[in-house]
């Protein structure tokens, strides 16, 4: 390619000049600048000022356009045509180039990092026009596939016997209401035969209701959920009934964290230390009559003192106490939704930065990416369950407990 002679003294003048940043940038816009000339001229049938019978179109001024390279912004020209429109391949938006720092913006939110942050790390690799918040949703729009089938795969691949079921509330604009509401973001995670952890899901919604859990339910279902034994969450009444309606034959475990939260709760401050205590030593015990043992001396003692939080214990036995039904080896991990707590407490991180979403499917977007992210880290690591003790869920046989215990033991 030969540069046009209008170019040339240009870019003798850049050499002249001696600036070695400059240089480069000056260089990188002649050039590319002479090429779009190039493809235009090529587009029209005629270069400028040329009087060609293989004419198609012809010029209409310039429209400018600033190009990211690594060796700065730089400002070019694209051509304007009387007829139709041109744009030239040596911008195409699937460049290489574009491609990498379109995959750094888009890692960097996923990770949670602020607009602001992005725009300091754009410029620090040489874009001195930065990036706006509203470029960065456009460039994040693309984890929109790769979490949509993230969200949609399969899981008939293997039984999940236990789920953990928990939501989160987000903040997010409602365009209809013109105000900013929360919204409940539930999310279900398994263990899967193999004693692997997948994430299994998530929606998002107004509120906890039964039917939009009951709908959620339904869609893993649909997507090849079985084999649960055991689903663990808290005691959220919209959350049980559809638990009821949608995985029957499975039993439920009331996450024992925040069934002491609510013992708690009906406990005077100074004496909540003691009560804590002696609802831990409960739990200790190693098999499942003593721990239907202890459970009811503890239930007797605090009877006296506080009744409602006798009455509160009588209620939820059997649910705080399923856990004691299934292997030993599982117990310390099935008997709270503490494992997805902690996943929901990643999530709020990377959420709190954006503060405010702007609409349902934002929110899906970041956070999809991030289970997507946990789901994959999972799977490099070692059985959060082993082999072997998840051969004795399937090989064990499954018993009633003496009269009133109200516990299913496996012997």
């Amino acid at each position: 390619m030969a540069l046009d002679e209008s170019a040339l003294p240009e870019l003798l003048d850049a050499l002249r000049a001696g600036d070695g940043v400059n240089l480069i940038r000056d260089a990188v816009r002649l050039v590319m600048q002479e090429l779009i000339e190039l493809e235009a001229a090529d587009v029209i049938g005629a270069s400028r000022y040329e009087r060609s019978e293989s004419r198609t179109n012809e010029r209409n001024g310039h429209r400018p356009r600033t190009l990211a390279t690594q060796a700065g912004d730089i400002e070019l020209k694209i051509p304007k045509l009387s007829h139709g429109s041109f744009f030239p391949s040596l911008l195409s938006p699937r460049r290489r180039i574009d491609q990498a720092l379109h995959a750094v913006i888009m890692q960097a939110y996923v990770e949670g990092v602020s607009t602001r942050s992005v725009d300091d790390l754009v410029q620090a690799l040489g874009i001195d026009s930065g990036i706006s918040k509203s470029q960065v949703s456009r460039i994040c729009a693309k984890l929109d596939v790769e979490v949509d089938a993230f969200r949609n795969r399969s899981l008939a691949h293997t039984e999940f016997p236990y789920v953990y079921l928990d939501a989160t509330y987000i903040k997010a604009r409602d365009n209809d209401l013109h105000q900013v509401v929360s919204r409940a973001v539930v999310i279900a995670t398994g263990i899967t035969a193999g004693g692997d952890r997948e994430v299994l899901g998530l929606a998002v919604g107004d509120s906890e209701a039964e039917t939009f859990w009951s709908e959620f339910l339904r869609s893993l279902r649909r997507r090849g959920l079985s084999g649960v034994r055991l689903v663990i969450s808290d005691a959220h009444e919209g959350l049980q009934s559809a638990i009821r309606k949608t995985l029957q034959g499975s039993s439920w475990q009331r996450c024992r964290v925040h069934f002491a939260r609510n013992v708690l709760a009906r406990v005077p401050k100074a004496h909540q230390d003691v009560v804590a205590a002696a609802l831990r030593t409960v739990f200790v015990h190693p098999s499942p009559k003593e721990i239907s043992a202890a459970w009811d001396r503890t239930t007797d003692m605090f009877a006296g003192q506080f009744p409602k939080v006798k009455e509160l214990m009588d209620s939820a036995k059997v649910d705080v106490l399923a856990f004691s039904a299934f292997p030993p080896d599982h117990w310390r991990k099935i008997w709270s939704n503490n494992p997805l707590e902690r996943l929901n407490k990643e999530i709020k991180r990377r959420t709190n930065v954006v503060q405010i979403f702007p609409n349902n499917d934002a929110i899906i977007r970041l956070v999809g990416a991030v289970l997507a992210e946990q789901h994959d880290d999972w799977a490099t690591h070692r059985h959060y369950l082993s082999e072997t003790s998840m051969a004795k869920l399937y090989t064990t046989r499954e018993t009633d407990t003496a009269p009133g215990d109200g516990i299913i033991a496996i012997t």
